[in-house]
Parts: C-alpha cells; structure tokens; sequence
C-alpha cells in the first residue's frame, strides 16, 4: 500500500488548525513504516512553512529508557521546533491546544553546524554555546493522546510549544549528566531526575539526532536551538495549572496554562 504522505501531512494539520483530535493514522492503513512517517513529518513542516513559520531547531523524544521500554523501542525519535511554537512570555495558550501536558527539557543553543555522520558528543560540546533549561508543552493530535511510534513521529513527535529558560551554562562548565531536574505542578513535585536519565548522557542524544539527519543530508543549524527530550514524566496542564522545572546550574522555568 502506497501511503500518500501530504494527504496525512494535511489530516495533521487540519487537527491542529481547528483543535480537533483525530484518529491515529495507523488505525487507517495497513502499515506505517518509519520511513513513510518522517515523510509524512516532512510534508507537515514544508506546510508549516510554507504557511509563514520558520525553523527554530530540532527535537528528540523517547531518550529516557523507560519510556523506551513502555514503547517498546530501542531507539529516540526526532522532530522538528518551529519558531511559532516557542512562548516568550511562560503562558501556555491552552484555546490553541487539543490536550497539553508538560515536561521539563534540556536545551541545547548551538553556536556551530553540526553535520553528521559520525557526530560524537565531544563533538556537540565543542559545537554548543549554551545549555539552558526549558519546558516543552506536548499536544498528541490524536484521540485519547494515544498513537504507535510511527504515529508520533508523523505528528512530528506531539511538538506544540517550548519555554525556554533565561540562565544557562556553557557545555563544558558543568558535568551534564549529573545536572539534576526537580520538576513541580502547582506546587507538587512530580519527578526528579539527572541529565544521565537522557541515555547517559544529553550530548550524546544530540549526537544522534545530528547523525540521523546526516542521512537524509540534513544538519543542525548554528543559531538553533535543540532539545536532548524529558527526563520525567509529562503531565496534563490545565487552566490555571502552573509547572515548573527547577535546574542545579541553569535556574528555574515555568509554564502557566490559559485559556
């Protein structure tokens, strides 16, 4: 079975436009290999912007091992952040969104290209200006936030809208993979974690998101900005519900939900 990937690019598009959850597409064809849903993640960025939006960087998910496990993977998958996505002002604008949930991430801000193959975190260090706290705000366009992997990535990895912190350190100021999280939801904390909980190591999840676009003759951009996925769990945010994630070295980031 041909899969037509603008066709499903489109159906993506048209859920996020009008707020509408939409029926996972592997519920709809016989099979979605990998390779047809970062061609249907393709389609929907060149339509993104094509629209008016523009590239702010790229993204990984699943690079913590347990959610590798709970998905059955060995392996992260990667999207895209376009620029209309990042909030300046830690408001998160829930009349945009289907169903939001947070979680915290760790950003990286590159000062150099970084072209695979071959991209080692020692590499990523040397390429990064500055590593600072954020949060990402997920929104699966799909019914009850439930989906395949195939699925996810074609909806380039339930990407809606990140936070960025203010504070950040140089990549070699600091040991990565000891910085730690506290993540808190109105005043709970929800999940603690260290940046090791990132496959080991965060750098070397940029590494590899470097390395599978070298594949498609794809790079990460000087001036972008990167995020190395959640070390915790996310959580729904709803009206009013506040979250924030405080970070040894890098400060604190919140996100506040209105409607």
């Amino acid at each position: 079975m041909t899969i037509d990937h603008g066709y499903w690019a489109d159906y993506l598009l048209s859920a996020a436009d009008e707020r509408k959850e939409v029926q996972a597409i592997t519920k709809q064809v016989d099979e979605l290999s990998t390779d047809d849903a970062y061609a249907i993640q393709a389609a929907l960025l060149e339509k993104q912007l094509g629209r008016g939006d523009a590239l702010a960087g790229a993204k990984l998910g699943l690079t913590s091992r347990a959610k590798q496990e709970q998905m059955g993977v060995d392996e992260p998958v990667y999207g895209w952040v376009p620029k209309s996505s990042i909030i300046t002002d830690g408001v998160a604008p829930l009349g945009e969104l289907i169903h939001p949930r947070c979680e915290p991430e760790l950003v990286f801000i590159l000062g150099e290209d970084l072209a695979g193959p071959a991209v080692t975190a020692d590499d990523v260090l040397d390429a990064t200006s500055t590593v600072v706290g954020g949060i990402e705000v997920i929104d699966s366009r799909y019914e009850a936030f439930s989906f395949t992997l195939t699925d996810v990535i074609a909806d380039n990895t339930s990407a809606a809208r990140v936070v960025i912190g203010d504070d950040g350190t140089a990549p070699r100021d600091t040991d990565l993979t000891t910085l730690g999280c506290v993540f808190e939801v109105d005043g709970e904390i929800t999940g603690t974690a260290t940046g090791a909980a990132l496959l080991g190591d965060p750098a070397a999840c940029v590494a590899l998101l470097a390395n599978h676009l070298g594949k498609h003759g794809q790079k990460l951009s000087a001036g972008w900005l990167v995020m190395a996925g959640a070390a915790t769990d996310a959580r729904p945010l709803a009206e009013g519900t506040m979250a924030t994630a405080r970070y040894s070295h890098l400060g604190s980031v919140t996100v506040t939900g209105k409607a």
